[in-house]
């Protein structure tokens, strides 16, 4: 099988079939988690808006999925509260409907909220405040509370085709596949441009598990009919923690919008997002503009008493969500269902879903491609750890604190290896970064371990550095570059063309961002 798309979905299909003994590649034209996979909104959830939408059986599935990787990838999936804020007026639903609100909490507990251990809990204002000091109290009646969980989504993607990997995979990225190539009727490999040659590799099912980069190419043939792709849209701004002081998910209402937002704790900082609009630009070139990164802010200066200005925010993400959907209507209230085809000369396609429910609809994409094979062989990743995560134990490593919980969260029990390698060298035990966690030593690991080929690879999604500390992480560029060079071997040439590459491309972003660049992708 050859499996085009390295996001969550590809990377998952990647793991599946080769936990079942095929022989598999797994294609990326940019790298693992560059799209979408890196750029969610890192809830692993079930969707109370799901509910909302009547679609319980989504939610369902999420859930179980939802725990299937909090034991499978221990590490990288942590529980984590939200909190729903109840207010007398203008709040994320009328106070009169908060009973209403509750039931469908009780909902959510009985199609699997209560495996996390924990139901819904009813907050007093008191109670509210101690979980987000900074929320304004005026119209404050109380809160509800329920648990879920997240993960840094960019090492979720890559810890999965790391692992698919281990099990006999061919994982390669920086390999664009420009063509699917066909024997007569009939699916017989793809063409592929790598490193400036083009090569053909054979296959008998090819999987495309692309997005919304569907919408640019399908790999179909001509008289076939492909899947409705309507991306949409979504945009996350980072701050530092200290303007919120929020010790879980708080939800708050956006003014002028039925779209709620939410604010996530990750260090230092905190992330507020998301939106939800149709897309119809470059989706190679998705940027936070300054209309988006405003509302935002103003959504949060009306939930919250804090000084938050423009120049507070230290990074931004921007991606879209492949919705399977004709155009019409608002993309919020189009389902996050998934939709696998299988064309009658073999090309099976997945497209949808979210990232909690991935690992599922790659069983799903794998049992399709079975079908074009004429094969049957279980599934076995619904018990599969990731590399890092059997044996760990959350508890006793971040309750250490300090750096051992750093690597614990983004290595699990491969941490040992990171501090080895640390060891080994002073140089590589400094920080890459002012005030982030990130050490010099993790770059040389990233090359070594993790497919690592650029400086934006390293500092976009191998660390988090480029969403942290946007304009800290460009004077980092170098330094990263010179530590790639040494284990890559690639020439000066290459260095300055990566470093100019990373600087070139968070200037875009900063520019987008604060409105100095013409013609934003809206």
């Amino acid at each position: 099988m050859v499996i085009v798309g390295g996001g969550i979905t590809g990377s998952y299909a990647a793991l599946d079939a080769a936990l079942r003994g095929y022989r598999v590649a797994l294609l990326e034209k940019d790298d693992f988690a560059s799209g979408t996979s890196s750029k969610s909104s890192k809830m692993i959830h079930g969707g109370l808006r799901y509910i909302e939408q009547g679609n319980l059986p989504l939610v369902r599935h999420s859930l179980l999925e939802r725990q299937r990787l909090r034991k499978n990838a221990a590490h990288l999936v942590q529980r984590l509260p939200f909190l729903f804020p109840v207010l007398s007026s203008d709040g994320v639903f009328d106070p009169r409907l908060a009973k209403g609100f509750e039931a469908l909490l009780w909902s959510y507990d009985l199609a699997g909220g209560w495996r996390e251990g924990v139901l819904h809990q009813k907050l007093t204002p008191q109670e509210v405040l101690s979980h987000c000091p900074t929320f304004r109290d005026g119209a404050l009646r109380g809160g509800l509370m329920y648990y879920d969980a997240r993960a840094d989504d960019a090492r979720l993607t890559l810890t999965v085709a790391r692992t698919a990997a281990f099990h006999g995979a061919v994982v390669l990225n920086g390999a664009k596949v420009t063509e699917v190539v066909r024997t007569g009727r009939k699916v017989a490999g793809v063409g592929v441009e790598v490193d400036g040659a083009d090569l053909r590799v054979r296959a008998r099912t090819v999987v495309v598990a692309t997005g919304s980069w569907l919408r640019e190419w399908t790999g179909a043939a001509t008289e076939v009919e492909t899947p409705n792709i309507r991306p949409a849209k979504g945009v996350h701004i980072v701050v530092p923690w200290l303007k919120i002081r929020n010790d879980c998910t708080v939800t708050i209402p956006v003014p002028g919008r039925a779209r709620r937002a939410t604010i996530t704790r990750w260090g230092d900082t905190a992330y507020i997002g998301t939106t939800d609009e149709d897309y119809t630009g470059d989706l190679d070139d998705v940027h936070c503009t300054r209309e988006e990164r405003d509302f935002l802010l103003e959504g949060a200066a009306t939930a919250l008493d804090t000084d938050l200005e423009p120049d507070d925010v230290l990074g931004s993400i921007a991606g879209t969500r492949p919705l399977v959907a004709p155009p019409g209507g608002k993309t919020v209230e189009v389902k996050r269902n998934h939709e696998i085809r299988v064309d009658p000369d073999g090309l099976v396609t997945v497209v949808g879903g979210k990232l909690t429910t991935a690992r599922h609809m790659a069983e799903q994409t794998i049992d399709a491609a079975q079908r074009v094979l004429g094969t049957s062989r279980r599934c076995r990743t619904k018990d599969a750890p990731l590399l890092g995560a059997a044996g760990y134990d959350p508890q006793s490593i971040v309750a250490t604190g300090g750096l051992a919980a750093h690597f614990g969260e983004r290595y699990g029990t491969q941490a040992g290896v990171v501090s080895t390698l640390l060891a080994s060298d002073p140089d590589l035990q400094q920080p890459l970064i002012d005030g982030l966690p990130y050490r010099a030593g993790e770059v040389v690991f990233s090359a070594r371990y993790e497919f690592a080929r650029s400086i934006d690879d390293v500092l976009s999604r191998r660390t988090r550095a480029r969403l942290a500390a946007r304009d800290a992480s460009g004077a980092a560029a170098r330094r990263v570059g010179e530590l790639l060079q040494g284990e890559l071997g690639f020439d000066d040439a290459e260095l300055e063309r990566q470093i100019d590459h990373y600087l070139t491309t968070i200037a875009r972003e900063r520019d987008v961002l604060t409105g100095a660049a013409e013609g934003a992708h809206q």
